[in-house]
C-alpha cells in the first residue's frame, strides 16, 4: 500500500524537527553536511521518530540546495548530501514513508535570488533525489507563494510520487503577499499537489485558527507541521518549552480540522511526536467539516490628499525641492531658521535625510513633524534600508502615516562603516527595492505579512537615482525596475556637467515617471577637491576646478563662484526638466534660498516673454 492510499482512511503522523534534535545533541552547524560527517547521528534523530510512531520521514536535505549549501562552501557536495541523505532515512525507516524534503529559499527578501535562479537550484536537488527513490517529496517552509507554484509545477511535472506541498504563514490564515491561506491551498491542490498545508513559525493555537477557515479539498489532502512553540533566547541558544499534553490535545484538534498528516516543525522532539500519535491512533479521518468563516477586517479608504503629490507637481509646474540634513546636535533653532528662510524663498519640500553617510542626528520624522506644527511646512522623509529591521521598517513607516508625513524617498542608505561608528551594524533587511514595495503594499492596506492595518496609507514614493555612472544606461534600467515596484517619481544626486544633463534627459525620456534633479552648489575649492577626487562617480571639469581654485580662501569670492556654477547648471536643468531639487551643503541655507529665488525669477521672466510675444 502506497501512502496516498494509507491517507485515505488514516491520520498519519509525520516526524519532527531534524535541526532541533541535533542542535540538542550539541551539533551547532550546517545540518545537512552531517549526512556526510555524522552519518550515525542523523540515523538516530530519524530512529528516534520512527520509534515515537512517526509513520512519515523526511530526509535531512531541507536546506540541501546549490544557493543554501554556497553559504558553508558546500554546493559541489549537493549531489554527494542529497544521496547519503535518502539512504540514510530509508536505513532508519522500517515501515515508516519517506519523503525527500525540499524547502523554500525566498524569504521577506524576493530579490536576494531571482525565480530563475531558485528554479535551477530545485531542480538539481529534485532529480538527485527521485533518483533515489523516495516515497514521496516533501516540498516545505514556503513563504512566498509564487515560489512556491513555480517549484511545485516542476516537480509535478517530473514526478507522479505523492507531493506533499507546505506554506508557512508569518500571520495566521494569511500568506506573505496577502493570499487567505484557504485560496493559496486551493491554487496549490489545482497544480498537482497531493497533500497542501502548513508549516513553521506558528505553534498548534495559530494554526488550529488557521484550519478553521480551510474547507475539506476535494483533490488534495490536508497537512500540519506546527513549531513546539514560540522561542525565548537563553544564554545564546534558542530555547523552545512545549508540554507533551499540549501537544496531545493538539493533535486531536488538527484532525478535528481536517488533517490527514500531522507532523512537526521547529522545537518539536520526539515526545511531542509519541503524544500525537496516541491522541489520533484508532481514529478515523474527518470527511467533513464545518469551516469556520474568519472575521475580515474591514480596510478604510485612505485619507484623500489635500496637496498634490510632489511627482505630480513636476508634471504640472516647476517644483522645487530643498535638502536640509537634520542637526547632529541638540540645537533644532538653527535648522529651523534655515527651513524657514527656504520656505520663503518658495520651496515645494524640504528634503530630510536618514542619518547622511552613516552619522547620527536628530531623527527626520521629529523634524518632520516639527516642521509641519511649527512652519506649516511639507517634508519629504528618507527612509534608509541601514539602521532598522523590518519590524523597525514597518513601524516607522505606522508612525509617519499617523503624524500625517506622506512624502517618501527609499533608499539603501550609507553603510555604517563609512560613517562615525563604523563597528556599527548595518541591517539591510531589505533593499531599496523592496522597500519601495512595502510602502505600496501599505498604500493596499496590508503589512508585510500580508495582515490588515486597517485603513491604507497614502504614501508617494521616490526612488534615488545616481546617473554619475559609467553607463548610464544601466541606471536608468534601475529606475524602470523602481517603476515596477512602484516608484512614483526619482530624485537624483548632485550633476555637475550641462552634458550630462542632457545624456541624462536622452536616455530618461521614455520614462513617465518626473526626475527632480539635484544640483548642489560648491563651497569652496577644498569642497571642489573633495567631491571630484573622493565621492565615487562625480567628476568635475577642469574648468570648474580651476575656478573654484582661483577663488581661493576668499569666502565672498567662493559664496559667488559656486552659485554661478549651480546657475549655469540650473540654466540647463529647467530647460530638461521641471523638478529640481537642491541640496544645501554644510546647512547653508543661504545658497539654496538664493538659488531657489534665481529659478523664480528666471520662470516669470520666461513666462513674461512668452505672454509678450
Amino acid at each position: 500500500m502506497g501512502l496516498l492510499q494509507d491517507l485515505q482512511n488514516r491520520v498519519l503522523i509525520a516526524d519532527g524537527a531534524m535541526g532541533t534534535l541535533l542542535y540538542s545533541y550539541g551539533i551547532d552547524r550546517c545540518f545537512e553536511e552531517l549526512n556526510l560527517s555524522k552519518e550515525d547521528e542523523v540515523k538516530r534523530v530519524h530512529e528516534a521518530y520512527v520509534q515515537a510512531g512517526a509513520d512519515i520521514i523526511q530526509t535531512n536535505t531541507y536546506g540541501a540546495n546549490y544557493i543554501k549549501l554556497s553559504r558553508y562552501g558546500l554546493e559541489e557536495e549537493t549531489k554527494r548530501i542529497n544521496t547519503k541523505a535518502v539512504q540514510i532515512a530509508k536505513a532508519a525507516a522500517g515501515s515508516a514513508y519517506v519523503l525527500g524534503t525540499i524547502g523554500g529559499i525566498r524569504t521577506f527578501n524576493k530579490n536576494a535570488y531571482s525565480l530563475d535562479e531558485i528554479k535551477r537550484s530545485f531542480r538539481e536537488q529534485l532529480y538527485i533525489l527521485l533518483n533515489e527513490e523516495p516515497d514521496g517529496l516533501l516540498l516545505e517552509t514556503y513563504y512566498d507563494i509564487e515560489e512556491a507554484k513555480a517549484v511545485l509545477q516542476i516537480a509535478r511535472k517530473e514526478t507522479t510520487l505523492p507531493i506533499v506541498m507546505n506554506v508557512s504563514m508569518h500571520e495566521q490564515g494569511v500568506l506573505q503577499d496577502g493570499t487567505p491561506l484557504k485560496n493559496g491551498l486551493s491554487e496549490l491542490s489545482a497544480l498537482g499537489a497531493d497533500v497542501v498545508g502548513m508549516n513553521c513559525r506558528l505553534g498548534p493555537y495559530h494554526m488550529i485558527q488557521a484550519l478553521e477557515g480551510v474547507p475539506i479539498l476535494e483533490n488534495s489532502y490536508l497537512s500540519v507541521y506546527p513549531n513546539s512553540s514560540l522561542p525565548s533566547f537563553e544564554e545564546g541558544r534558542l530555547v523552545y518549552d512545549t508540554d507533551n499534553d499540549y501537544f496531545r490535545k493538539s493533535a486531536l484538534e488538527f484532525r478535528n480540522q481536517g488533517a490527514r498528516i500531522i507532523g512537526g516543525c521547529c522545537g518539536t522532539m520526539p515526545q511531542h511526536i509519541s503524544a500525537m500519535a496516541e491522541a489520533v491512533k484508532d481514529l478515523a479521518p474527518i470527511t467533513e467539516k464545518e469551516v469556520k468563516v474568519l472575521k475580515e477586517e474591514m480596510i478604510s479608504i485612505q485619507d484623500q490628499r489635500t496637496e498634490p503629490g510632489l511627482d505630480e507637481l513636476a508634471v504640472k509646474k516647476r517644483s522645487i525641492i530643498v535638502e536640509l540634513d537634520p542637526p547632529k546636535k541638540l540645537n533644532f533653532e538653527k535648522f529651523l531658521v534655515a527651513a524657514n528662510e527656504l520656505k520663503s524663498a518658495g520651496i515645494d519640500a524640504l528634503t530630510l535625510a536618514d542619518n547622511s553617510l552613516a552619522t547620527p542626528r536628530i531623527s527626520n520624522v521629529a523634524c518632520g513633524a516639527l516642521l509641519k506644527q511649527q512652519l506649516d511646512m511639507r517634508s519629504l522623509v528618507h527612509i534608509t534600508c541601514r539602521d532598522r529591521n523590518l519590524i523597525g521598517l514597518q513601524s516607522h513607516l505606522m508612525g509617519l502615516d499617523t503624524l500625517g508625513l506622506t512624502d517618501i524617498l527609499a533608499i539603501t542608505g550609507d553603510p555604517s562603516k563609512i560613517g562615525d561608528f563604523p563597528g556599527a551594524t548595518s541591517v539591510y533587511d531589505l533593499t531599496s527595492f523592496d522597500l519601495i514595495r512595502l510602502i505600496k503594499q501599505f498604500n493596499e492596506g496590508l503589512s508585510f505579512s500580508g495582515k490588515p492595518l486597517g485603513k491604507k496609507t497614502n504614501f508617494s514614493v521616490a526612488g534615488a537615482f545616481n546617473p554619475n555612472v559609467r553607463h548610464i544606461d544601466k541606471a536608468v534600467k534601475r529606475l524602470e525596475k523602481k517603476i515596477e515596484y512602484g516608484a512614483d517619481y526619482f530624485i537624483s544626486q548632485p550633476v555637475y556637467s550641462e552634458e550630462q544633463l542632457v545624456k541624462i534627459h536622452e536616455e530618461s525620456r521614455h520614462l513617465d515617471k518626473p526626475i527632480y534633479i539635484g544640483i548642489m552648489p560648491l563651497t569652496s575649492s577644498r569642497n571642489a577637491e573633495f567631491i571630484h577626487h573622493e565621492i565615487p562617480g562625480i567628476k568635475l571639469s577642469d574648468s570648474i576646478r580651476e575656478i573654484m581654485a582661483k577663488a581661493g580662501e576668499d569666502k565672498e569670492k567662493q559664496r559667488t563662484e559656486g552659485l554661478a556654477i549651480a546657475r549655469s547648471l540650473l540654466d540647463t536643468a529647467c530647460e530638461l526638466f521641471n523638478g529640481i531639487y537642491l541640496i544645501t551643503p554644510f546647512l547653508r541655507s543661504d545658497l539654496t534660498a538664493e538659488l531657489t529665488t534665481y529659478i523664480h525669477q528666471k520662470e516669470k521672466e520666461t513666462n513674461a516673454h512668452v505672454n509678450y510675444h
